[in-house]
């Protein structure tokens, strides 16, 4: 049906939003529920954590694959095979009867990573160029904001209904979303005829699970087992065999001469270092609130609790990214990349050394909501401000993965080194939790070093004459 009117850019804008928050939702509604879905599936602590995992990892290659896709095919259709992917991936998971259908279901929503990058290209393709940060910076802190709302939704839906409806509800608020995407969503300007690469897809794959697989179980196998060094040799063959294919393909997945741009691949290297920072703390800030206060150290809170707790980190959150756009005529994308990798650090830290009290744990976590909020909204405009028009979404695409990533390597290491360190009662140990966030602090202390070297003004090539016209 065709559409009758030329949408606002702030009504497309609307529907971007609700798309993204939609599912930024699923990076955390799960979190603070795997102890009752490993219960009710009847599974162990090692394999439920791939119901996170798996998700990541088939975010990480989607977004590059569907980035790549939406340069060819445009923007708007793209966005609605997303929101497909997500809703057909809610109504398996919400039927799942056994932890390997709700895996390979999180798989399938893992295809809607898209959302993000293509979002972000459809923003620079409507925006007048004076209000594309602003709004870049608005959408990353829905994003940003979606990505931690789910821990505080997660408890009451679960405590009413069943985690099953944490599936039931997305999906049915995905297809409105999906329907108004498709009536609203202006078609793209902007294409880039070309094919597929299939291969790269694969080798993208294959060394990410080679990597993954090996840093979650590593624990239960053994570090120097025979199939743990394998993998991890496998992987770096995989990786190299990758980088080469990249570089030689005359269409590649992944641009690697984009990446050599300076904001492009410092940018990248510190969203891959934050990454894993920030869906560490997701993942398991909620389950340290969790353990019973018999462990000598857990607060013993519900679900719905531990949401509460996180509260502050949310706010901080959506406030700092909503601010953070307008906040470039005076603090550069840099500076605010600086500030939030601090901000990060100092967080970690504290969650690794003084979490014996409620109001150390709620502090820390609104030092890390007004980090990450500064950090999503500059990485983003760093990135698009950075490559030419038609490289966008790719360009953002692979943002969006590189710190995907991260969060997904971030979430195996701190598993793993949680599982590792069992204590009394048969729950972990408080000193897994402690080198967990020194850990993670010490990632985004390296992402602090990585910023440093961001150029101070990043613009696109200057023979990019859409931009000017935009």
């Amino acid at each position: 049906m065709p559409r009758l009117y030329q949408p606002a850019p702030r009504t497309t804008f609307a529907v971007l939003a609700s798309a993204a928050a939609a599912f930024a939702l699923m990076q955390s509604l799960l979190t603070p529920v795997l102890p009752t879905i490993q219960r009710d599936l009847h599974t162990s602590t090692a394999t439920v954590t791939w119901v996170l995992t798996a998700w990541l990892l088939a975010a990480a290659v989607a977004t590059p694959l569907m980035g790549r896709v939406a340069d060819i095919i445009g923007k708007d259709r793209t966005l609605l095979v997303a929101l497909g992917a997500i809703a057909a991936g809610c109504l398996i998971a919400a039927l799942a009867p056994t932890i390997e259908v709700l895996i390979a279901a999180r798989v399938l929503q893992g295809l809607g990573a898209a959302v993000f990058p293509v979002s972000f290209g459809i923003i620079r393709d409507e925006f007048p160029p004076d209000r594309v940060a602003s709004a870049i910076g608005t959408m990353a802190a829905v994003i940003a904001t979606g990505s931690g709302v789910g821990i505080v939704l997660a408890g009451p839906i679960v405590g009413f209904l069943d985690w099953r409806w944490l599936f039931w509800i997305p999906m049915g608020v995905v297809t409105v979303v999906a329907v108004l995407a498709w009536r609203i969503v202006p078609a793209s300007p902007v294409r880039s005829p070309g094919r597929i690469n299939l291969v790269s897809a694969v080798l993208l794959a294959g060394w990410l699970v080679a990597l993954l697989l090996p840093l979650s179980k590593g624990a239960v196998w053994g570090w120097s087992s025979g199939r743990t060094l394998i993998l991890f040799g496998l992987a770096l063959i995989l990786l190299v065999t990758w980088m080469v294919a990249e570089l030689r393909s005359a269409e590649p997945l992944i641009d690697m001469r984009m990446m050599r741009l300076p904001a492009v691949w410092t940018t990248n290297l510190s969203a891959l270092l934050f990454g894993a920072a920030m869906f560490g703390v997701f993942a398991f800030l909620p389950q340290l609130m969790q353990i019973p206060t018999i462990s000598g150290y857990g607060f013993g809170a519900t679900v719905t609790g531990a949401g509460l707790l996180m509260a502050p980190m949310l706010v901080a959150m959506a406030v700092f990214g909503s601010l953070s756009g307008p906040l470039t005529r005076w603090v550069s994308n840099k500076a605010q990349l600086l500030w939030g990798s601090a901000m990060g650090t100092v967080s970690c830290l504290t969650l690794a050394l003084a979490h014996d009290q409620k109001w150390t744990v709620v502090l820390a976590g609104a030092i890390f909501g007004i980090g990450l909020g500064l950090i999503y909204s500059s990485m983003v405009n760093l990135i698009v401000q950075s490559v030419p028009r038609h490289q966008t979404g790719a360009a953002s695409g692979m943002n969006t993965n590189i710190r995907t990533i991260g969060a997904s390597i971030g979430t195996a290491v701190v598993s793993a080194i949680v599982t590792a360190h069992p204590g009394a009662h048969g729950l972990p140990a408080e000193s897994g939790y402690t080198l967990s966030f020194l850990i993670l602090a010490g990632a985004a202390a390296a992402a602090f070093g990585v910023a440093l070297l961001v150029p101070a003004g990043s613009t696109a090539p200057a023979d990019e004459p859409a931009l000017a016209t935009a």
